[in-house]
């Protein structure tokens, strides 16, 4: 996976440079049919990640949250998400990240989250481990939930989705409770300052990155219903000492 690592790294960081040229500057916010905000940035990067591995491997199919899928049927598919966290970019906020994740006849091989205004990338292969700006990174040992701090990134998104009675069971276990969330929850789990980040409503280009970023670095990622998918509408990404307490609690 060594080109394919390289060229993943490579579109991320200038889909990052992109998203940093219109962070803070006031950009203008559309709205789209899902009533998700959208910007030029979103755009704009989602583009330039598109041309470059368009580029290099013009046979590979691309599912992008902006422009949709291209080689439906291709045995190797990048799927990307210019900004994750749109909301988060459009406040100033540089918790927002670039996520890119490349999957090989279905399976998830690598996968980068890039956070441009923190400058930190988390990026994992298949067998490989999970690693931070070059050091490799691994869940935390944390084996009890009051203990654990607990993430996600909307907590009123959990009564929307019928979800409410297995959030409050679970925030009231623990420790302390926080909304780091979006893509940068998921990567504070898998490099071991926090313990579970969840969100009750999941495309598949915000769960593709973080779900083999967090397996490769020794955690669980499953749905709310506790089976390990990406694509299946939820995300619950958990250290492996607390994969089975955190999902009981979900499940009531």
């Amino acid at each position: 996976m060594g080109p394919v690592l390289e060229l993943a790294l490579e579109a991320v960081w200038k889909a990052g440079k992109v998203t940093l040229t219109y962070f803070q500057t006031g950009v203008k916010v559309e709205q789209k049919e899902d009533k998700t905000p959208v910007t030029v940035a979103d755009r704009e990067a989602e583009r330039v990640m598109r041309e470059l591995i368009a580029s290099r491997f013009p046979d590979d199919g691309l599912l992008g949250e902006e422009f949709g899928e291209e080689h439906p049927s291709a045995p190797r598919r990048w799927i990307l998400d210019p900004i994750d966290g749109t909301r988060a970019f459009v406040h100033g906020v540089p918790l927002y990240g670039v996520l890119l994740a490349v999957e090989e006849a279905g399976e998830l091989q690598v996968g980068v989250a890039h956070f441009p205004a923190l400058q930190e990338t988390l990026w994992a292969v298949r067998g490989h481990g999970c690693h931070l700006n070059g050091r490799r990174v691994q869940v935390s040992g944390v084996g009890r939930l009051d203990e654990a701090l607990v993430l996600t990134s909307d907590a009123e998104a959990f009564e929307d989705a019928g979800k409410a009675e297995g959030w409050n069971r679970l925030r009231k276990a623990a420790r302390v409770v926080r909304t780091w969330g979006d893509a940068y929850g998921y990567s504070l789990v898998a490099s071991g300052r926090a313990e579970v980040m969840l969100d009750a409503q999941f495309s598949v280009w915000d769960a593709a990155a973080v779900r083999i970023i967090v397996e490769e670095a020794g955690g669980v990622f499953t749905d709310w219903e506790g089976r390990p998918s990406h694509g299946s509408g939820s995300g619950v990404a958990t250290n492996a000492a607390l994969a089975e307490a955190v999902r009981e609690l979900l499940r009531g």
